[in-house]
């Protein structure tokens, strides 16, 4: 049964805690965050001791509060795009480096330039597609002695970790975890997260063309819009900081927004954060503000009637491809969707799914993932010195997760052909609908704030997309019915 909007007033909850990533100043032209210092030094995880009871209040950033929709005339354009001539290719094949892509698609016959072990990944790859577990097994052994560490150029370092997936495929050591994530895990993600978004605009460009997606469906609304967000993939949430701004500064009445996240089983710890983070944060907005969280489980069982929608609400799906790979079918998801009628329909792409998914072929849906992610990491060294760190917190806490769940839910679709997403939601009747110029111009802020070489931002199909050197890393598109 519906209720109005009137009647489902948010609750309150406690104090505050960690976040996701981001939002960076990015001077005074586009969305404003969290100051992820203070949020940390508040809740005593600014060192690896034990965890202590979490304390109540956040610090926002002053300084990072700025008119968003001001524009500078006199700021630079797009990048331009920089041509492989520009940069020393690291893990190439002779003759793929002048083209975007490592050429992976063609390895039979081909002279690897000493990275045989690749050759030696897609035989265990055919080996879990023939069943031939054992000899996946021993190709395996051998790999573990050539690849001991996530050391060295992007490719060594994606083959480990690619490898690294597989071994956890064949033991089934990885497959549903039980466990709930310890307070040092949570902590070695935020500070990953934190740190991918101050050095790589990948995050960032996510969560900015997300939001601004969600405003410009809200933009005919002229009185205090009652928003509500169904998000797939919530993580720790730090991405509704700045939509509870715009919220906030476009309603007369302070807005409301109500957020259903679809989340994990293992990730309960998280989703205690995020509810008591956001809440604070909405508090100091002066907007109404109200999240539930629903069971990935029960959500595969009911669908969308696992989900209380309102009358009245201005309803948004956000979805990623973490939906996808949890679904038998993206049709049967597609057409339950439809019967919701949301305002819009945002889908954002950050694992190169689009590329690779539908195949039914798991040694064509590895290659790319590989392909995809060694790109991702050529993109991370660019950004970051070399050794730094940084980085290789942001493979292990933010990268490695992603490279596991591609190899196990491409194994699990292996020999099942169907429907890519851009393809059920078209024969659903759904079509695209352009991004503002507005998206743009924050896509433009955000290179030339992150002053990496290399990126660039392209429209394809009614996408705003981030390329690295010709590739698509990040895809965002909005859909309506």
């Amino acid at each position: 049964m519906k209720m109005s909007p009137q009647e489902n007033q948010p609750t309150n909850t406690t104090n505050n805690n960690s976040t996701d990533s981001n939002q960076l100043s990015m001077d005074e032209h586009v969305m404003r965050s969290m100051d992820w210092d203070s949020i940390m030094k508040e809740l005593e995880l600014d060192d690896d001791s034990a965890p202590t009871p979490l304390k109540t209040g956040f610090t926002t950033s002053d300084s990072a509060i700025g008119p968003l929709y001001a524009v500078d005339s006199n700021l630079p354009g797009f990048p331009d795009q920089i041509q492989p001539s520009d940069f020393e290719p690291s893990d190439v094949y002779p003759g793929q480096n002048q083209t975007p892509g490592y050429g992976f698609s063609s390895l039979d016959g081909v002279d690897n330039g000493g990275f045989d072990f690749i050759e030696d990944l897609i035989r265990v790859v055919d080996c879990v597609e023939s069943d031939e577990l054992q000899l996946g097994h021993v190709i395996l052994s051998r790999l573990n002695q050539r690849l001991r560490s996530p050391a060295g150029r992007p490719l060594q370092r994606a083959a480990f970790y690619f490898k690294e997936a597989l071994g956890s495929l064949l033991t089934g050591s990885n497959r549903n975890p039980s466990r709930l994530s310890s307070w040092s895990e949570i902590v070695q993600k935020i500070r990953a997260i934190k740190e991918y978004s101050g050095i790589s605009p990948i995050p960032l460009f996510s969560h900015f063309t997300a939001n601004q997606a969600i405003l410009d469906s809200l933009s005919s609304q002229s009185s205090s819009p009652f928003v509500h967000v169904v998000d797939f993939e919530i993580g720790f949430g730090g991405q509704y900081a700045s939509l509870m701004r715009e919220i906030a500064e476009k309603s007369a009445g302070g807005g409301f927004l109500r957020v259903t996240a679809v989340v994990a089983e293992e990730c309960a710890v998280e989703t205690r954060l995020v509810k008591e983070n956001l809440t604070q944060f909405a508090a100091e907005m002066k907007i109404r503000f109200q999240i539930d969280f629903v069971l990935m489980k029960t959500f595969e069982m009911l669908s969308f009637k696992a989900i209380r929608f309102v009358d009245g609400e201005r309803t948004v799906i956000l979805i990623s491809p973490v939906i996808f790979r949890r679904l038998s079918g993206i049709a049967d998801f597609v057409n339950n969707l439809r019967r919701v009628s949301p305002k819009v329909v945002v889908f954002v792409d950050s694992e190169g799914w689009t590329e690779i998914a539908g195949s039914g072929s798991f040694r064509r849906e590895f290659i790319s993932a590989l392909e995809f992610y060694t790109m991702v990491l050529e993109s991370l060294d660019a950004a970051a010195p070399p050794g730094d760190l940084v980085k290789k917190i942001v493979e292990t806490f933010v990268l490695r997760p992603k490279v596991v769940a591609a190899v196990e839910s491409a194994a699990d679709r292996r020999n099942v052909s169907e429907m890519t997403w851009r393809e059920a939601f078209c024969a659903a009747g759904m079509r695209p609908i352009q991004l503002s110029q507005f998206a743009d111009f924050q896509a433009e802020c955000l290179l030339e704030k992150a002053q990496v070489r290399g990126f660039h931002v392209a429209k394809r199909q009614g996408e705003l997309v981030l390329c690295w050197h010709g590739r698509a890393l990040v895809a965002t598109s909005a859909w309506r019915f």
